[in-house]
């Protein structure tokens, strides 16, 4: 365990096992910290991601800086994530300095130009990203919104809007989605379960196709409708 400490030298294999328990540490901490860590980035995200980067990254460029230290300093670290992020959701004036309130960019068509200040991004940066959402006359949005996690959320008028089947009073089968279950010749027995069906099920599906599971590289369901997209040639 000598390349945990600091040292005038590290032999290749030491430089290796910092590598590999630095990788596997972060994802530990990566998995503790949650989903949104790794989603669009907010205020305390970046400024922790930020943080952990350099505290890591050193031990594992300079020999002479133990690695012990690095990972106390990241539990330290994750661990006031973790308790700033609960406080967000106790208390909401802690929530609201660290997730400020949506910024109004556009509304009923015109640009908030006091706004545009307050996000600190200018009239290019906004057209471009209307453009990104399909918008060709800004006089058609309703309302367009700067996000805490830097995203500008768009509206469209209600005349502009697309037509749905509900508004033509149509109607609809139900919602359905498909999902492979069968990837490489391996069962998602997760799904399988979720559906209520057995492994038995499933073979009696893909009888027609093929008889051995392990040999179908791909297969999806929808509805209990099971679908053999390819398999091996023999």
């Amino acid at each position: 365990m000598d390349f945990f400490e600091s040292k005038e030298s590290l032999t290749s294999m030491e430089w290796i096992l910092r590598a590999i328990v630095s990788f596997v540490f972060l994802l530990l901490a990566a998995k503790l910290m949650g989903q949104r860590s790794i989603s669009q980035l907010r205020f305390l995200d970046f400024i922790i991601a930020l943080t952990l980067g350099n505290i890591i990254a050193h031990p594992l460029s300079d020999e002479k800086l133990g690695l012990k230290g690095s990972m106390i300093t990241t539990i330290v670290l994750v661990v006031l994530y973790i308790a700033a992020t609960w406080l967000s959701l106790k208390w909401p004036f802690f929530r609201r300095y660290l997730d400020p309130s949506p910024v109004t960019l556009v509304k009923n068509g015109l640009i908030q130009f006091h706004n545009l200040s307050k996000a600190r991004i200018s009239i290019d940066f906004l057209f471009s990203e209307l453009r990104k959402e399909k918008v060709e006359d800004i006089q058609k949005v309703a309302l367009a919104v700067w996000e805490p996690g830097g995203t500008i959320s768009v509206f469209m008028d209600t005349p502009y809007q697309p037509v749905t089947p509900a508004d033509m009073k149509l109607e609809t089968k139900p919602f359905t989605i498909s999902r492979p279950i069968i990837v490489d010749g391996v069962i998602d027995m997760s799904l399988l379960q979720d559906m209520g069906k057995d492994v038995g099920w499933l073979h009696s599906k893909i009888a027609s196709v093929h008889t051995n599971i392990h040999d179908v590289m791909l297969a999806t369901v929808e509805n209990e409708n099971v679908q053999v997209y390819s398999v091996p040639k023999k």
